[in-house]
């Protein structure tokens, strides 16, 4: 167990409250990242990127083992509707889905026939339509990935894809390298964090009907590191993954707290019956805590 603050910046975070310690459920990974919870098998599954293999930790037992070796270098994961598996590969520079016989479904590989960069981190939302993210991490080096060119002429995108029609559509194309994404709780809005402006900053978008988005103003700005994945809760709070733990965005976008942490954080997702588990990706390691609150579904 490891001691951690909730560090109040603003009295909106007087109600935001829950374990004082952090429990490493897992270490020596060389750098993890996306979380996902898996409620019927009470399990979570995240990427240990340079390694090239995703891992799984068993709530019930407690152990920790390879759930897949040879993950194409996955980074970001989330569940689908039907408890499914959607994995970004950034080496393999691809979506996946992995189906419950655990045969794997490429759902997105190529745009107007060009290869993705690498995708980062992916959202579903309740329509099914899987939302994600496309720098070129991946494509920089060997490091976490493959090295390779960029075919958009170094452009980066977010994509929106409909996997009942195969339909995949760019709908933001002004980053310099999008990350993190996570939708509101009513999904309304879309929060998409870019990484390499100065500052690193969250953007938030109005999300219509038809899946287009508009706005797009800066949310939030960091002042500590860089943003990475995000999450909602209930309340419409965004708590956003950095480099001195969770920073704690009110729905206006003030900074009203923040969860510090031992090492940087690069992602998180809430977990258990009730989604008030908290699971951090962060550094070598994977961290856990109960909270106050509870993520948004």
């Amino acid at each position: 167990m490891i001691a951690t603050e909730f560090k109040k910046l603003d009295d909106r975070f007087r109600y935001v409250d829950g374990d004082y310690v952090l429990e490493r459920l897992h270490t020596g990974c060389r750098k993890t990242e996306g979380p996902a919870w898996f409620p019927a098998g009470r399990y979570l599954v995240w990427s240990d990127i340079p390694n090239d293999r995703l891992m799984r930790w068993d709530e019930t037992t407690g152990a920790v083992g390879v759930f897949r070796p040879g993950s194409g270098y996955a980074n970001g994961n989330t569940v689908d509707g039907q408890g499914r598996l959607v994995t970004c590969e950034q080496g393999n520079r691809r979506v996946t889905r992995t189906e419950h016989d655990g045969t794997v479904t490429v759902l997105a590989d190529t745009f107007q026939g060009r290869r993705l960069n690498s995708p980062n981190d992916v959202v579903v939302r309740s329509d099914g339509t899987i939302w994600f993210t496309d720098p070129g991490y991946g494509i920089d080096s060997d490091y976490e990935g493959h090295r390779a060119d960029n075919e958009f002429g170094g452009a980066c995108h977010v994509f929106r894809l409909d996997p009942a029609t195969g339909d995949l559509r760019i709908v933001a194309d002004d980053f310099a390298r999008p990350n993190g994404l996570a939708f509101s709780p009513d999904e309304r809005l879309l929060y998409i964090a870019d990484t390499r402006q100065e500052p690193s900053h969250i953007r938030v978008f109005e999300v219509a009907e038809d899946g287009t988005l508009d706005g797009g103003g800066i949310f939030a700005t960091c002042d500590f590191g860089r943003f990475d994945g995000m999450r909602a809760d209930t309340a419409g709070r965004i708590w956003a993954a950095s480099w001195d733990g969770l920073h704690c965005f009110a729905p206006d976008g003030t900074l009203i707290g923040k969860l510090l942490t031992p090492e940087p954080v690069a992602n998180l997702t809430f977990g258990g019956p009730a989604l008030n588990q908290l699971f951090l990706t962060a550094g070598r390691s994977v961290y856990s805590l109960r909270v106050t609150f509870n993520g948004a579904r």
